[in-house]
């Protein structure tokens, strides 16, 4: 389980996250979406331990990340949308290594080369990360995330660049991961795959919550019914300084 609350950041004087809260509950998916600027990969990046927050908390598997950081983490994976992956290590080499950094070298025994061929790397095995292209090295960051078996996943525009079978694929491992009782955050600019895929949705504008629920809910606070993602979003955030939508009312 997944609990931020009232998180804050500022660079100087710029607060880029503005008390920022929710929850991603286990076997649930939420997206968390967002103009260009929004505060989103911040936000990623504070629940990750990358960035310290100026304020706020954020619990992860009931551990507080800032003073259980190494029990916070261990349910933890992180798939940024950028991966930083070690260019000197072959695509096995960084999986093992992933592994070990969490003790859990049997998972990696057990279905290592299983979760490489799932994502069409295992012919790539004793490659360099350097000699990837792109969606290669984005599938591997996935590999990554599911090798150590973690409860709470953070998926910052996971398919930036992956092909056609690998999206696939990754759609399916989210649909078992989610059956099988995980906490998803996912961040996208894909609003037709989080329409499909997340059970609440999250809009942010500002650095702030603008809207929080299910599909239903979005519709109703904007009295958009039968609408679209892309229509309740571009609705939602055209006037981003404004108020919080209280999904609360009848």
């Amino acid at each position: 389980m997944l609990e931020v609350t009232q998180l804050v950041k500022d660079y100087g004087a710029l607060r880029a996250v503005d008390g920022v809260s929710f929850t991603v509950r286990p076997g649930e998916i939420v997206g968390l979406l967002g103009p260009n600027g929004a505060g989103k990969t911040t936000v990623m990046r504070c629940i990750a331990g990358i960035l310290r927050p100026t304020a706020g908390s954020v619990l992860i598997n009931g551990h507080d990340l800032r003073a259980e950081q190494r029990e916070a983490k261990r349910g933890l994976a992180f798939v940024p949308e950028v991966p930083a992956l070690y260019e000197l290590l072959t695509v096995r080499e960084h999986l093992r290594f992933i592994a070990m950094c969490f003790d859990r070298l049997d998972v990696f025994d057990a279905r290592g080369d299983e979760l490489l061929a799932r994502y069409d790397l295992l012919e790539k095995a004793d490659a360099f990360v350097a000699t990837l292209s792109k969606g290669m090295k984005q599938k591997l960051a996935v590999a990554c995330a599911l090798i150590h078996d973690a409860n709470v996943l953070l998926l910052d525009e996971p398919l930036i660049g992956v092909d056609p079978k690998g999206a696939h694929e990754f759609k399916a491992e989210l649909m078992r991961r989610r059956d099988s009782g995980c906490s998803v955050l996912l961040s996208t600019h894909l609003l037709d795959t989080a329409e499909r895929f997340c059970d609440r949705i999250i809009i942010m504008g500002r650095g702030r919550n603008l809207a929080e629920g299910t599909m239903e809910e979005l519709r109703r606070v904007c009295d958009m019914q039968g609408a679209t993602l892309e229509e309740v979003f571009l609705k939602l955030t055209e006037e981003p300084g404004e108020a919080a939508f209280d999904l609360s009312a009848p």
